[in-house]
């Protein structure tokens, strides 16, 4: 009888395990993206070329850039929110420390959040309406030059309104 108890514990701990390193990567292939190309343009006149993927349902922008271990310079998400309004984020179960631009309605950045800490639970707020939040690996912004006033285009920014 202690034998089958026993086995049970075991068969109960393997499958939490299993779980607990499973979850986060399955979680991960399920959700999908589509892309698209993301020019910045830079008030010094410069173009920025990217390629982002879209979150622009509720469960892609919940789920975002969760669980990514890598991501190329010229790569990052945009999250459409299709209305303007304040918008907070935050980093919890994300690996990748990110820039986070925030822009309004027509694609002008109106904050940035550099380096947000990874899995950090901290409310990273827009400061204002915004309808659009793009994320690129931390450093970026420095590295590139882009402020406040710069402007994000993209096939999901020049979309027309619904």
């Amino acid at each position: 009888m202690h034998g089958l108890v026993l086995f049970h514990a075991i068969r109960s701990a393997i499958l939490a395990l299993f779980f607990m390193v499973a979850l986060p990567a399955l979680a991960e292939e399920q959700m999908r993206f589509d892309k698209e190309p993301l020019l910045i343009q830079t008030a010094a006149g410069k173009v920025l070329h990217f390629t982002v993927e879209i979150a622009s349902t509720p469960d892609q922008r919940a789920h975002g850039l969760m669980f990514r271990k890598v991501m190329a310079d010229d790569a990052g998400m945009i999250f459409d929110f299709d209305e303007p309004r304040r918008v907070t984020m935050w980093m919890e179960n994300t690996i990748l420390p990110l820039d986070m631009l925030f822009a309004d309605d027509t694609g002008t950045i109106r904050h940035i959040k550099e380096k947000a800490v990874p899995y950090s639970r901290d409310i990273i707020d827009s400061m204002s309406a915004v309808k659009y939040v793009v994320e690129l690996n931390a450093g970026i912004v420095a590295k590139l030059g882009i402020k406040p006033g710069d402007r994000i285009v993209s096939a999901t920014t020049t979309k027309k309104a619904k």
